[in-house]
C-alpha cells in the first residue's frame, strides 16, 4: 500500500523551529521529486518547498526562503522539512507529496504530484 506520511507537527512560539518528516511505504521515494504545501485557514493549498531526485536541488517560497530547509534521505525513504524563525503566518496544515518526476520543475502545480499525505498541522502562537 502506498502511502505518505507526515509528522512533527505542532504549536510553537513566533521565532520557534520545528522538523517535518515524510515517510514513504510501498514505493520508494528515490525516483521522485518531493514537495511540501501548506494550507493555511481560509486560503488554497500552496507550495512551499521541492526537492529533486535527480541532483537534490532545492526550490522555496519566496515567503520561506532562509527559514525552511528541504533535505531527503533516500535510506530511510523520508523527507524532511527543517523549518526556523517560525512566523504566526506560517500556520497552516502541512503535506508532503511525491511528484511524478525526477525534477522539481513547476512544483507548485498540484496536478504534477500523484501521492499525498493526511498533512500535519503547525501552529505558530505567541
Amino acid at each position: 500500500q502506498v502511502q505518505l506520511v507526515e509528522s512533527g507537527g505542532g504549536l510553537v512560539q513566533p521565532g520557534g523551529s520545528l522538523r517535518l518528516s515524510c515517510a514513504a511505504s510501498g514505493f520508494s521515494l528515490d525516483n521522485h521529486a518531493i514537495g511540501w504545501f501548506r494550507r493555511a485557514p481560509g486560503k488554497e493549498r500552496e507550495g512551499v518547498s521541492c526537492i529533486s531526485s535527480s541532483d537534490g536541488s532545492t526550490y522555496y517560497a519566496d515567503s520561506v526562503t532562509g527559514r525552511f530547509t528541504i533535505s531527503r534521505d533516500n535510506a530511510k525513504n523520508t523527507v524532511y522539512l527543517q523549518m526556523n524563525n517560525l512566523k504566526p503566518e506560517d500556520t497552516a496544515v502541512y503535506y508532503c507529496a511525491s511528484m511524478r518526476y525526477y525534477f522539481c520543475s513547476n512544483y507548485g502545480s498540484q496536478v504534477r504530484y500523484h501521492y499525498w499525505g493526511q498533512g500535519t498541522q503547525v501552529t505558530v502562537v505567541s
